[in-house]
């Protein structure tokens, strides 16, 4: 079988594109990695977007929240309820391990199986690799750049790394669980994109002693009972059980020069697209999401890419 277009990713943008490709009388096919928005569901379990849930809808399907900032456990089954209503042609927990022309289509490789597709759609996001903070000690179990649930880290000492959203929320959780929480921010404040309901929360909590941050800082070292702290005035130990270390995350711009998409020179590492059609330096090969920002990835999400959908298959439509 030939796909007109084989989408990776099927994250909310990647089930988008999937919904547009349905419409337009496609043969499609939507592959994903891990689970259903794999990414949405690798984030803390008390997560609260910042988006409102109209702003996250896809296709105008209501997503009806029981609060103005819909939740984690909501986004996951709302999610969940579009592509069973839609009937989206999804296969999980398969990965893409090779795409290569072959005369005027693709073959993609799989951890499973091979396709021949017209059309490919790159929706893969960014949150699958961290970014490591390249210290002795970071590849302890102790050490995870994943945080999920507070309870886990109740009585325990807990070092936050980071200082935005996933730091903020895992410092506060954890203090309110029990644990003895101290931050360590190599800015000089709290990140300025932090959820307006949280900032003054860590801020007030960091204020008042009951968490121990420490700015212009850095972790030098971690061993299983402490961590070397690097701080203004000196190094300093301090003792410690467990290490969140919520440094951020990027995409796997490796997979897209190994296929042959060109990435900008300068540290944006942007990929080479047509913005007005969303196609690559590969012809027929889009991208969609937030893996268009390359290493900026804070300027896509899914409330303004959820239009790269109609822009690819508006494209795909026009040159068959």
């Amino acid at each position: 079988m030939t796909y007109d277009l084989i989408i990776i990713g099927a994250g909310p943008i990647g089930l988008a594109c999937g919904i547009e490709a349905q419409k337009a009388g496609l043969n499609y096919l939507i592959i994903e990695k891990g689970c259903l928005v794999n990414s949405l569901y690798n984030y803390p379990a008390n997560m609260t977007f910042f988006s409102t849930s109209e702003r996250l809808e896809l296709d105008s399907i209501p997503f009806v929240s029981n609060n103005a900032k819909p939740t984690r456990s909501e986004a996951l089954e709302y999610y969940r309820r579009v592509a069973v209503h839609r009937k989206l042609n999804v296969n999980l927990f398969e990965e893409v391990t090779g795409l290569i022309p072959e005369a005027s289509h693709y073959k993609i490789s799989t951890s499973k199986n091979h396709y021949i597709t017209k059309n490919v759609v790159l929706a893969t996001g960014f949150y699958d690799i961290p970014f490591m903070m390249g210290v002795e000690g970071e590849d302890l179990p102790k050490v995870t750049h994943y945080y999920k649930d507070p309870h886990f880290y109740a009585m325990t000492k807990v070092l936050v790394v980071g200082a935005n959203n996933s730091a903020v929320d895992a410092a506060l959780e954890t203090w309110r669980k029990g644990a003895e929480v101290t931050m360590v921010v190599r800015q000089s404040e709290i990140g300025r994109r932090v959820k307006y309901w949280a900032k003054p929360d860590i801020e007030n909590r960091i204020k008042e002693g009951s968490i121990k941050a420490y700015f212009d800082s850095e972790v030098s070292k971690i061993s299983e009972n402490e961590v070397i702290i690097k701080t203004p005035e000196g190094e300093i130990t301090v003792p410690n059980d467990y290490v969140i270390a919520m440094t951020g995350y990027q995409p796997n711009l490796d997979f897209l020069r190994k296929i042959g998409i060109e990435l900008s020179a300068d540290e944006t590492m942007k990929p080479n697209y047509n913005g007005a059609t969303m196609e690559t330096n590969l012809p027929n090969v889009f991208l969609a999401g937030v893996i268009c920002g390359g290493m900026d990835t804070h300027s896509l999400f899914i409330e303004n890419s959820r239009i790269h959908a109609e822009i690819i298959v508006k494209k795909i439509i026009s040159g068959k």
